[in-house]
């Protein structure tokens, strides 16, 4: 579980860096203000988030594996896809339509937050 979740998070954090990459100089002139900005917010919680699998893969070394643990490590996954994936396509598209998905990937997001929270409270050391 832990090499999974680091390598997720480093595989997350690489596409981070090269879709950022990719919005700066190629969308930059191509995109109105308005969806540079919905982008960058897309890139900003992708790479985030591809340092908490990263972190969550840690402390699982650190703590032993655990359902929550487990958990946190899709959810933030998913959260990527669902959050900065429709940011991402909503910028480039247009179709406000894909803005109703996004909340769904925040939900995601929270959710991976409250199980490592949760494991991180109920530990006996």
């Amino acid at each position: 579980m832990q090499r999974r979740l680091i390598g997720w998070g480093a595989l997350l954090g690489m596409l981070s860096v090269a879709i950022g990459a990719f919005g700066s100089h190629i969308l930059k002139p191509v995109i109105s203000e308005h969806y540079l900005q919905v982008y960058e917010t897309g890139v900003q919680y992708h790479m985030f988030h591809a340092l908490a699998l990263i972190l969550i893969g840690l402390t699982a070394g650190q703590w032993g594996e655990s359902v929550r643990l487990r958990w946190a490590g899709r959810l933030m996954i998913a959260g990527v896809i669902l959050f900065s994936g429709s940011l991402y396509i909503l910028s480039i598209s247009g179709i406000k339509l894909l803005g109703a998905i996004t909340p769904l990937g925040g939900v995601c997001f929270i959710a991976g937050w409250i199980c490592l929270a949760v494991e991180a409270f109920s530990r006996k050391k």
